[in-house]
């Protein structure tokens, strides 16, 4: 089997030789059949369907696709589960398989789905009952959408652990009933109210119910820059949060509208200065606490409580740009925890709070040694600052991980330094704690390797090991990084294009409808990084002229302390980075996996 046949729509071919007579040669027969009955179906002129029979149908088919990805697929997920196969195939889990083996848009949620329908089979062998039998049934029927039966397990989820197992079973019969007759949102209320008549006075709710459902997650930022906050406070941190919102959001504190506002807590402000600035104050309680966690936030890293240094960088605000948009003042930013930042936003920090510049240049230039060889195992501060302000180096570079800059370690991607690999800026790319501590020669571990040649010189790639005798896994690349200038490049020829078919009507030629018309072919993917080896240049004010034509990538850090290294690692090559959190049903090695920033949510972009 050819390696790209793999999870990108390749031949089956297990199922077009199987066997005659064989289970393998009969679900290859029904597969067939499905497809082949589809296609008839797909070729049908709905058009002359008389209007009762097009809802009527409509209905029908959408049930047969949920009965498929219930009946079908979920089982069969399930059957590759009890065999272990997404390990064998290399994949941390089954939902790192659906995501990237089976190309589900949402693994997580579909098999939070799964685990609560499914019938799992034991070590031993006995086949045991869905975690909700009713609910189960019905999406077997295809009576009820994904998206129903995640809004019935959040109610599910939520009862208390003292309620007993006949309570939990008719509300787990009752709200799947729900789930066939109204959509998730009516579910919601309709599980509140439940919750409510099962524990009215919430007796049974016990601290354990209320650990297991604590949670703060931070969301993506939408379209308009914003990020929504979702969180379940225990109540020990609510108490806290309350008391400091009662001295910091007071009307008239912490305006960033308002030059004369005093900052920070109440208590250490001026009475008088108070009562004029909150006659001045326009902003509602929303904004107020908004306003007072920003300036929190913001006397919290300017107090150095948090340290020195995390993962080779300074605790401080670091953000990417360019000379252009700075001067411009205009354009975004990107700031090492991957938040976007506009350019007058950044221009008011390193306003408000002082800053430090760093050049990051391309050539050879030697100020900040960025090949260390075989001297040190931890990357420099320059590597890191290098590493970032180069393209790829904004977050982890395994692909589909999305993990910000902050939070990622310098793999040595050619070479591992156990193996003799060198700390050298061109051998380094970052990757996050779990995509680092995967990378290995056994199965379900990652091989990486530097490419030397084509448009993608320069990147790493990543290959997913399979067990021996299993199909071998494709190399992938790491394309988020590319998407700003991909984009650039399809709009360059979507113009092109609309050029030519305005310069063909004005001449009458015009198109023709069975000519085929100019494609718009994807751009190469990358652009060759820059000649030499890459090293970085530190000033100490905005680069002259003459340094604008070495580079123009600036990167500015807030309140810099005074450069410390992190400490040297242990000497043996193997010892882990550092100590991993408590394992847990959903971790990996201890560690939790990757894209855990944002929650399951609607919102989360």
């Amino acid at each position: 089997m050819n390696s790209k046949d793999l999870g990108t729509g390749g031949a089956p071919w297990a199922l077009a030789s199987a066997a005659a007579g064989s289970a393998d040669a009969v679900v290859a027969e029904k597969l067939s059949r499905l497809a082949a009955v589809l296609d008839e179906l797909a070729a049908v002129d709905v058009s002359l369907v008389s209007d009762a029979a097009l809802v009527e149908a409509t209905v029908e088919a959408e049930r047969l696709a949920l009965r498929t990805a219930g009946a079908v697929t979920d089982r069969l997920i399930v059957e590759a589960s009890d065999r272990d196969l997404p390990r064998a195939l290399g994949f941390r889990d089954v939902r790192n398989f659906m995501g990237q083996g089976l190309h589900i848009g949402d693994p997580a949620a579909r098999h939070r789905v799964i685990a609560a329908t499914g019938s799992f089979t034991t070590i031993c062998g006995d086949r045991l009952p869905p975690a909700c039998p009713t609910l189960a049934g019905y999406v077997a029927e295809g009576r009820v959408a994904g998206t129903h039966v995640r809004a019935v397990l959040e109610v599910l989820e939520a009862i208390p652990g003292e309620v007993s197992a006949e309570t939990k079973a008719a509300a787990e019969a009752q709200m799947a009933g729900y789930a066939v007759q109204f959509t998730p949102a009516e579910i919601t209320n309709l599980g509140s109210r439940l919750l409510a008549h099962l524990d009215p006075d919430g007796t049974l709710t016990n601290p354990k119910d209320r650990k297991r459902r604590r949670r703060l997650w931070v969301n993506r930022q939408n379209a308009q820059l914003m990020s929504r906050l979702t969180a379940d406070l225990d109540p020990i941190a609510r108490a806290r949060l309350d008391t400091v919102l009662d001295a910091w959001a007071k009307p008239g504190m912490n305006n960033p509208d308002d030059p004369e506002s005093p900052v920070g807590p109440i208590t250490t402000a001026n009475a008088e200065q108070v009562a004029a600035a909150a006659l001045r104050d326009e902003r509602s309680p929303a904004q107020r606490n908004h306003d007072a966690f920003s300036a929190l936030l913001g006397q919290v890293l300017e107090s150095g409580m948090l340290g020195n240094t995390h993962r080779g960088l300074p605790i401080q605000v670091i953000v990417t740009t360019s000379l252009r948009e700075l001067e411009e003042q205009a354009g975004i930013a990107q700031t090492t925890s991957g938040t976007l930042l506009p350019i007058g936003d950044v221009i008011e920090m390193a306003a408000s709070t002082g800053a430090s510049q760093y050049l990051a240049v391309f050539g050879d230039h030697t100020s900040i040694p960025l090949y260390l060889g075989r001297s040190k195992r931890i990357a420099s501060l320059g590597q890191r600052l290098a590493s970032f302000a180069s393209p790829g180096g904004k977050m982890c570079s395994a692909p589909g991980c999305n993990q910000p800059a902050s939070r990622v370690q310098m793999h040595h991607a050619a070479k591992d330094w156990a193996d003799g690999g060198l700390t050298d800026i061109d051998q380094l790319v970052p990757a996050c704690d779990v995509h680092n501590r995967r990378v290995g020669t056994k199965p379900g571990q990652f091989t990486t390797r530097m490419i030397t040649e084509g448009p993608d010189t320069g990147r790493v790639a990543w290959r997913l090991n399979a067990k021996p005798g299993m199909p071998e896994n494709p190399e992938r690349i790491n394309r988020i990084a590319d998407v700003k200038a991909d984009f650039r490049d399809y709009l360059a020829a979507e113009h092109t294009n609309n050029e030519a078919a305005a310069a063909a009507r004005t001449t009458g030629t015009g198109i023709a409808t069975d000519t085929a018309v100019t494609a718009i072919v994807p751009p190469p993917l990358v652009s060759n990084p820059p000649a030499g080896r890459v090293e970085l240049t530190l000033v100490g004010a905005m680069p002259s002229g003459d340094t604008l034509r070495l580079s123009s990538r600036v990167d500015i850090g807030w309140n810099l302390p005074p450069l410390e290294l992190d400490p040297e690692p242990p000497n043996d090559p193997d010892a882990p980075t550092g100590p991993a959190p408590p394992g847990g049903p959903n971790r990996i090695g201890g560690v939790d996996p990757p894209g855990g920033v944002d929650p399951p949510l609607s919102d989360a972009a």
